[in-house]
C-alpha cells in the first residue's frame, strides 16, 4: 500500500512544484468559445460546457502539476447533469496522472459522516474515487474519525479546515477557548490523527486547510503541524502571494500544495494575459498562469529546492 501523503509527495517531486489548480467552474466566466453566446442556456448545456472546459485546464496543467482540486459547488448548482459531469472530471484528471483532492467540506456524525466517507474517497474503491477531500471539523472529533478510517483503508486522504483564507473566518476559528484559538485546538486534533498515520515521507494521511491570506497563522500552524500536509487556498484571486506562503513548507520545500483556481483557469479575462491570448487561445493562458505561478513559488519560496531535486 502506498499511504496518500507518500504518494502526494512523490507526485509533487515528479512535477517539482506545489502548485494545485483548483477547477471552479462558473458560467459567466467560462471562454466564449467553450458555452457560446447564449442568453439563458440549461443546466445541461452549462454542464456540458463544464466538462468541456474542466477537460481543456487538465489537459494543459497534467504535464506541469500533481494535484487538482474541482470545487463541489459549482457542479452541484447545476443538480444532477452537473454532478454527472464532476464524476467525470475527477476520472478524467485521474487518468491524466493528476491527484484529485475533491472540495467538499463534507461531515456529520456517526453513520452518516461514515456514508458521506465511503461515498466519496478512494480512488477505484468508491462512486466518487477522490484521492482526498475536505472535510469540516465542527462537530467534533468523532465526526472525523469516520473519514480518517475509510482514508487509511483505502489509501487516501483527508483536509480538515483549520485557519480558512475568507475574511469571516476569524469569527469562529480566532476565538479563545481554554487558553488557545479555536484553530489551534482543531490543529492539534489535526497532529494527533496525522502522527498516527505517518508514512516514510513524514507525513501523515490528515492534512490541514490554511490559507494563504493569514501568513502569520500559516507560519504558526506549519509549526504546530510538522507532520501534516497543508493545503493552502486564497493564492492569487484572493490576494495571497508567494511571500505570503513561503512558511508553509518545510525544509525540502515539502509538506504545502497551493492552490490556485480563479488566476489560472481564468486566465484569460485577466489584464496581462487578457490581449495577448484572449478567449480564442485561453489554454494558453492557462498554461502561461500556470508556468508563471510555478516560478513565483520557486523564487520566493522553499519549493525552489524542488526544482533541483
Amino acid at each position: 500500500m502506498t499511504q496518500f501523503a507518500d504518494f502526494l509527495a512523490q507526485r509533487v517531486l515528479l512535477r517539482r512544484t506545489p502548485v494545485m489548480v483548483g477547477l471552479d467552474p462558473r458560467a459567466d466566466q467560462l471562454p466564449a468559445c467553450v458555452l457560446g453566446p447564449q442568453t439563458r442556456p440549461d443546466s445541461a448545456t452549462v454542464a456540458s460546457a463544464y466538462r468541456e472546459f474542466c477537460r481543456g485546464v487538465i489537459d494543459v496543467v497534467a504535464p506541469l502539476v500533481a494535484v487538482v482540486k474541482p470545487q463541489v459547488a459549482f457542479f452541484e448548482q447545476l443538480g444532477p447533469a452537473g454532478m454527472a459531469v464532476l464524476s467525470e472530471v475527477i476520472h478524467y484528471a485521474q487518468a491524466r496522472e493528476l491527484i484529485v483532492v475533491v472540495d467538499g467540506k463534507r461531515n456529520d456524525i456517526g453513520s452518516t459522516a461514515a456514508a458521506y466517507a465511503e461515498g466519496w474517497l478512494g480512488r477505484g474503491q468508491s462512486p466518487w474515487g477522490a484521492d482526498a477531500l475536505t472535510v469540516s471539523p465542527y462537530l467534533g472529533d468523532d465526526s472525523l474519525q469516520p473519514f480518517i478510517d475509510v482514508a487509511r483503508a483505502r489509501e487516501a486522504g483527508v483536509f480538515v479546515l483549520v485557519k480558512t483564507s475568507n475574511p469571516g473566518g476569524p469569527l469562529l476559528q480566532d476565538l479563545q477557548a481554554d487558553g488557545q484559538t479555536v484553530y489551534a485546538r482543531v490543529a492539534r486534533v489535526v497532529r494527533e490523527q496525522s502522527e498516527q498515520s505517518r508514512g516514510r515521507s513524514g507525513y501523515g494521511l490528515v492534512g490541514a486547510v490554511v490559507g494563504a491570506t493569514y501568513p502569520e497563522q500559516l507560519a504558526e500552524l506549519r509549526g504546530a503541524l510538522p507532520g501534516s500536509w497543508l493545503l493552502v487556498p486564497g493564492y492569487g484571486s484572493q490576494g495571497g502571494s508567494a511571500r505570503d506562503v513561503a512558511a508553509a513548507f518545510d525544509d525540502q520545500g515539502l509538506g504545502a500544495i497551493i492552490n490556485n483556481s480563479r488566476g489560472i483557469i481564468f486566465a484569460h479575462t485577466r489584464p496581462e494575459y487578457r490581449d495577448r491570448y484572449g478567449d480564442g487561445q485561453w489554454q494558453s493562458a492557462v498554461e502561461a498562469a500556470t508556468r508563471e505561478m510555478m516560478e513565483e513559488l520557486r523564487g520566493e519560496t522553499p519549493a525552489g529546492r524542488l526544482a533541483r531535486t
